[in-house]
């Protein structure tokens, strides 16, 4: 718990620029909440660069700060920021392309595009923001990257609503607004975890030296065999979530906007998840440093329990909410009757997300990244994509289709992972 609820509350922090963004987008129109959410599907796949070294990065530091060895620690981190750097490409420069390849209208094209084009001037920090916390996390430090998550909340949030609308003097910018904010907010906010590991800042003293940021094959190797599998895994989601997203863009504006405000809205519900699956992380790769596999089988299962506990009772609660909570961020009536399908979904997809989040969190501790890397890639691929597609396109059962394809693959996924994690091999994976 004490690893977790900071994570949980930087998790929140981040969703509430989400739904800040989509709160005052949405007031623009549906093309407008349409092009921010295809253009955010966009972004989510430049960062999956960095999910290779932000896993690797957990992984290993976790690992030497549990064998006692904080000077590999520190180079791994500073081995770690360096190869992000290199990772960070100009964002998106075929956006537009993408965005029409997506499906997307002419309106939701243009508008989304001016959004990537802001977005993109803050790659690199980007990357700082993302890797540079990964790190922070694997020695056990969740409380920095929380801090700074809140500092770029409010950055965001601020600069959005002014530009968004023009208040006061500002110029009236509209969904360019909320990606001005965004970048800003992020550029921040990787400028200042740097700091934090340049200066050794962090609760708990990690420190990267000037040294540690020259390239060194060696540790780059070690960072991307464990980190690599993930990254190819994030990779293949974000991949997947755009081949949905043109899946559900065949189905009309409405029922993407619909689709995109109901992620949204559930996105706190997963939350818990995702702060037990760094708990699970970090905790995994510092038990196996000290060289005790069963401590960290047990915090595993504790993990689990808690998470499945809280992210049950989240989508209970939200099943029975939908309609009022859709119905608070926009008033078009054919958005909210889309937006319950994908509420209740993503409600009813609690139990399995919530197994799957701390047993994958656990694998990645332990090194075991090819393995998760393969369970998500078949599911998606192999069930997700295809029953969708026949679900809602074939049947014609529209935006409920999407989302019973992935309540099919997220209990696929959840069973695979909880096998192989019974099994015991990760408990003696060399990294």
């Amino acid at each position: 718990m004490r690893l977790t609820w900071p994570v949980v509350v930087e998790q929140m922090l981040a969703t509430t620029v989400g739904l800040a963004n989509t709160y005052v987008v949405s007031h623009l129109g549906a093309a407008a909440l349409a092009a921010v959410g295809l253009s955010t599907q966009l972004v989510n796949l430049s960062i999956a660069l960095f999910s290779a070294v932000g896993v690797g990065s957990t992984a290993l530091v976790a690992r030497h700060v549990g064998a006692n060895e904080p000077d590999e620690a520190d180079r791994v981190a500073g081995q770690s920021l360096a190869v992000g750097l290199v990772a960070a490409v100009p964002c998106l420069w075929w956006g537009r392309r993408l965005l029409v390849a997506l499906g997307g209208a002419g309106d939701v094209v243009a508008l989304g595009w001016a959004y990537l084009l802001a977005v993109g001037t803050t790659m690199p920090l980007m990357s700082l923001l993302f890797i540079g916390n990964a790190v922070l996390r694997g020695a056990g430090d969740t409380r920095t990257p929380m801090a700074v998550m809140g500092l770029v909340n409010l950055i965001n949030i601020s600069v959005s609503c002014s530009l968004v609308y023009g208040l006061g003097p500002l110029p009236t910018l509209g969904v360019l607004g909320a990606g001005v904010g965004s970048a800003v907010g992020v550029g921040v906010g990787g400028l200042i975890v740097a700091v934090s590991l340049l200066r050794g800042r962090s609760t708990v003293g990690l420190r990267v030296a000037p040294a540690a940021l020259q390239f060194d094959p060696g540790r780059a190797r070690r960072l991307l065999r464990v980190g690599l599998p993930a990254g190819v895994e994030q990779m293949a989601m974000r991949m997947a979530q755009l081949v949905m997203a043109t899946v559900v863009t065949h189905l009309g504006t409405a029922a993407y906007a619909g689709h995109q405000l109901g992620i949204q809205l559930l996105s706190a519900a997963f939350l818990p998840g995702f702060g037990f699956s760094v708990a699970a992380t970090t905790l995994v790769g510092q038990e196996l440093g000290r060289g005790a596999p069963r401590r960290a089988e047990a915090c595993v299962y504790s993990a689990c329990w808690m998470t499945t506990a809280l992210m049950c009772s989240v989508g209970l609660a939200a099943y029975a909410l939908a309609q009022p909570l859709l119905q608070a961020f926009t008033s078009d009536l054919d958005v909210v009757a889309q937006g319950l399908y994908a509420v209740r979904g993503c409600a009813l997809i609690e139990l399995p997300l919530a197994v799957y989040f701390v047993l994958a969190g656990a694998l990645r501790g332990a090194g075991d990244t090819r393995f998760v890397l393969f369970v998500q890639a078949v599911c998606i691929w192999l069930v997700r994509l295809p029953l969708a597609h026949r679900l809602a396109i074939v049947f014609g059962l529209g935006l409920s289709g999407v989302w019973a394809a992935m309540i099919v693959d997220m209990v696929a996924r959840a069973s695979l992972l909880a096998l192989r994690f019974r099994g015991g091999a990760w408990k003696w994976i060399s990294v």
